[in-house]
């Protein structure tokens, strides 16, 4: 297998795989079988499903880096955009089933519950990232200042997880997991960075 087919299979899994959720979901909804509260389930799902591929996002690296799987790095901004995908459909799912499409109620609203208030606004920092997703953006950009823009992806995901753990009134397992999931991720990225500034230290002193 060359290369490029393999890329190519890759990035096929990871489309199918990263659709199937989504396919599921439809086929439950078709066949009325989202339980006994669709609308809660919907919404629940969604919002997982974003802080999912959020967390496989930041998991890209640590994984290059154990096993030398460096082809997970050209389906990164793939990873990426299946989380705002899914964090938009959580997004028009409050504001189809919650606010029943009145728009003008939205800001009371973040201004009321303040766990609306993080997910809207980590929604917002995933806006950019997705408009910058192309190759064309990160030539426009650069590459230092693409990398640099899509570090917000770290902020992102600690808001899904508070946005979680807030939304959830009992059992808060699963926030706790994805909480201690995140922070192993990026503890792991800082120790990188320390590594990678102790060079420059050392030549410094």
């Amino acid at each position: 297998m060359t290369l490029s087919s393999d890329t190519r299979f890759h990035r096929q899994l990871f489309l199918f795989n990263g659709l199937l959720p989504a396919l599921l979901i439809l086929l439950d909804a078709w066949r009325g079988q989202l339980g006994a509260n669709p609308v809660e389930f919907l919404t629940r799902s969604t919002g997982v499903l974003t802080l999912v591929f959020l967390v496989i996002t930041l998991m890209v690296t640590p994984l290059r880096k154990m096993f030398g799987w460096n082809w997970l790095l050209k389906q990164r901004r793939l990873l990426g955009l299946y989380a705002f995908f899914y964090g938009l459909a959580h997004l028009l799912t409050y504001l189809a089933f919650d606010r029943d499409w009145q728009l003008q109620t939205v800001l009371a609203d973040v201004y009321k519950r303040p766990f609306i208030a993080i997910g809207m606004f980590s929604f917002l920092l995933m806006v950019p990232l997705a408009v910058t997703s192309t190759n064309a953006m990160i030539k426009k950009l650069g590459g230092k200042r693409w990398g640099q823009l899509h570090r917000l992806t770290y902020y992102i995901t600690i808001g899904g997880v508070i946005h979680y753990y807030i939304i959830v009134k009992s059992d808060v397992t699963y926030p706790l997991l994805f909480a201690v999931v995140v922070a192993l991720l990026l503890g792991y990225r800082y120790l990188l960075h320390l590594k990678k500034a102790a060079p420059t230290s050392a030549k410094k002193a």
